[in-house]
């Protein structure tokens, strides 16, 4: 049975000449698990906000939307409210109570349900959520994945028939992101509900999905099932940027061209590699980098601790790290454990009541006024629009040459170079906030490198942006290294960690619990680790990318067809 059906859907943001959706057919099954993936500012956001009204953008809107064969605009308000659920990025956007309790029950008070069944609505979803143990606590004390829990569990209690969601695991980490997507999938197996899943990390969803709807410069231009998707995406081209962001089992069957079914799952890859590839050689020879032969570290903690209230619990608890000048250093880790307080400690923003924190040789307490963030030390938010000030990009980027003292050239110059090599021309005229989540951290990461820092922190700069710009931005990465700077990145992408990092750290407890180079890190790693790994591991020792397993596939070379068909 249709639930949605979109026809010949266009829409223009006020002021812009290009349509942000061009033609739009989309149809929606009742039941349906849809995963709809492109580049950052390709339009999947602004298609999920016109599907829910009351958050739908300002501009001119042709086509049409029908939700249940009504159009979406003569639908009742409580009808559009309480049965198409909506799921923000950001879990904060959506929090409006203080107590958890309270934001559970707010739509449901709002829609003038009787006090008895709230009780009992609110009970059913928290108990199925796992929300009871931290029921009565305060929405702020929540951690990332607890938000974007308690987000999801107050849309269900409302009875939905469909969910939108915007990117909801962008700001959680491995092991919360996955129990949040299998939540996801039980709800549309187990009460049959309809989503529609817009995700940039595809490793997990790609493979649940119904079908997967490829978007491209405001157009759809493939949809169908997950099986397909990925070799009709080849079709299209043999380079096409959104064959990055695919499933690693995907990725490497596509590499291999091998006569056989194409693998989805971790579990489906493990079985393509037994069954076509030898395992003769195990082993990488990987040439371990020696961060130390740079001498002095270039950032130093040495037993820091910090708590942000003198009776809160300690944050950080007596960290110790060293990086070396010219590294890449990722720090890993679940939500809460302190890797962003870190980079707070590091930045000065945040000042360890015990411990030294030193920044190039030199006690961070000896440096004064903004003599540490003049060409030493800059660092990018998580959340990239609170690096914005002005009304546009452009006006924000002319802000730091001028704080920065360039000259006029030489201001203009920088500001060109950094937007060629990120790719924003487009951006530089518009409001940052009028820009994609994707789009806000790359015009956020240009004001950063106008600064021209020796330290660079970074904290998820690859949240919501899309495998292609995270392969710009590791270019990037690697042009900083070779001009001596160093880069500290906080992540909870494993794949982009694995691929950039010199050495990788993980965060526990609020200390350091384990640095290693990335494939001996990874590789010994269950749940912090790449999907190439666990896809490889049963015959390789220290593969960890969809690169290093493709090389060893090449080396090793195929099975015979006769051990193969035998296997």
């Amino acid at each position: 049975m249709e639930l949605l059906h979109i026809k010949n859907l266009e829409f223009t943001y006020p002021d812009e000449k290009e349509k942000a959706l061009k033609g739009v057919d989309l149809t929606v099954e009742q039941g349906e698990f849809i995963v709809i993936c492109g580049q950052s500012g390709c339009g999947k956001t602004t298609l999920l906000r016109l599907l829910k009204r009351e958050i739908a953008p300002a501009g001119e809107q042709s086509g049409t939307i029908l939700y249940d064969g009504t159009k979406l605009s003569n639908l009742e308000d409580r009808t559009a409210a309480c049965e198409i659920g909506y799921v923000m990025q950001n879990p904060e956007s959506q929090i409006v109570m203080d107590k958890v309790w309270h934001e559970l029950a707010f739509g449901l008070e709002n829609m003038g349900i009787s006090t008895p069944e709230i009780r009992r609505r609110v009970g059913e979803m928290a108990s199925f959520f796992g929300i009871q143990t931290w029921f009565r606590n305060q929405t702020a004390d929540l951690s990332g994945g607890q938000k974007q829990l308690l987000n999801l569990a107050s849309i269900m209690v409302m009875h939905p028939k469909v969910l939108i969601l915007d990117e909801p695991t962008s700001q959680l980490d491995p092991i919360g992101a996955s129990e949040f997507i299998a939540t996801l999938q039980k709800l549309n197996k187990e009460l049959g509900l309809t989503i529609l899943l817009v995700e940039h990390r595809l490793e997990d969803v790609f493979p649940i999905a119904d079908k997967v709807v490829v978007m491209e410069q405001g157009r759809v231009i493939l949809c169908d099932t997950p099986e397909n998707v990925g070799q009709e995406l080849k079709c299209v081209s043999q380079e096409h940027q959104m064959l990055m962001g695919l499933p690693s089992a995907v990725r490497i069957y596509n590499q291999l061209n091998v006569d056989d079914a194409c693998p989805l799952t971790v579990r489906d890859g493990r079985g393509f590699l037994s069954r076509n590839f030898k395992k003769d050689r195990a082993r990488l020879n990987v040439v371990k980098r020696k961060a130390e032969e740079n001498g002095e570290a270039i950032v130093r903690l040495k037993e820091a601790w910090f708590r942000y209230e003198r009776d809160l619990p300690d944050v950080l608890r007596g960290v110790d790290l060293e990086v070396y000048s010219g590294e890449t250093f990722c720090i890993l880790g679940g939500n809460g454990t302190g890797k962003t307080t870190t980079l707070k400690v590091i930045s000065g923003q945040a000042r360890a009541y015990r411990g030294k924190v030193e920044i190039q040789g030199k006690n961070i307490k000896e440096y004064k006024g903004i003599e540490l963030y003049r060409h030493n030390i800059a660092l990018l938010p998580q959340n990239p629009q609170s690096a914005f000030v002005k009304s546009t990009v452009e006006e924000d980027l002319n802000e730091v040459c001028k704080a920065m003292n360039y000259n006029k050239d030489e201001g203009k110059k920088f500001i060109a170079d950094i937007i060629e090599k990120l790719g924003i021309s487009h951006l530089v005229q518009k409001h940052p906030y009028d820009l994609s989540g994707g789009e806000q951290q790359k015009a956020a990461l240009a004001k950063m490198l106008l600064l021209k820092p020796k330290i660079l922190l970074l904290d998820e700069p690859t949240k919501g942006i899309d495998a292609y710009s995270k392969q710009v931005l590791r270019t990037i990465l690697t042009d900083l290294k070779e001009q001596g700077i160093t880069v500290i990145i906080v992540t909870h992408d494993v794949e982009f960690a694995a691929l950039c990092a010199d050495r990788c750290a993980m965060f526990f407890d609020g200390e350091v619990v384990s640095v290693d180079e990335p494939n001996t890190f990874f590789a010994s790693n269950t749940f912090y680790t790449t999907a190439a790994s666990r896809i490889s591991r049963h015959m390789f020792e220290n593969a960890v990318t969809c690169e290093d397993v493709v090389a060893l596939c090449l080396e090793n070379g195929l099975k015979e067809r006769s051990n193969q068909l035998g296997a």
